[in-house]
């Protein structure tokens, strides 16, 4: 399983909105689920820091992730920029391969 981990900084007053548009039922949730390959987001806040949060994307692989990607990059562009307004800051940690037998732990 392939995981794109984000980390971001949300504006006082827009960890609301924040979690409805990052979390897994938010519009990019549903923009991936148009993909067989996409398996889910997780959205966690940062228990040290109440604007800071974390998504976790997780797809069957990095190819499957990267087709979608060039398949969607208008609409995903798109997206982003619609929901700019609700960080200071958003930074891609990393991405990598995770064993799904770890998920059972």
């Amino acid at each position: 399983m392939f995981v794109i981990l984000w980390q971001f900084e949300v504006k006082l007053g827009n960890q609301a909105s924040f979690e409805t548009a990052y979390g897994p039922e938010g519009p990019w949730a549903q923009l991936f689920r148009g993909d067989s390959a996409y398996r889910g987001t997780q959205l966690v806040r940062d228990s040290s820091h109440d604007y800071c949060y974390f998504t976790l994307d997780f797809w069957n692989s990095e190819i499957a992730y990267r087709a979608f990607l060039a398949a969607h990059r208008h609409t995903y562009d798109e997206l982003d920029l619609s929901l700019q307004g609700l960080t200071h800051n958003e930074q891609h940690i990393l991405s990598f391969e995770l064993d799904p037998a770890l998920l059972r732990l």
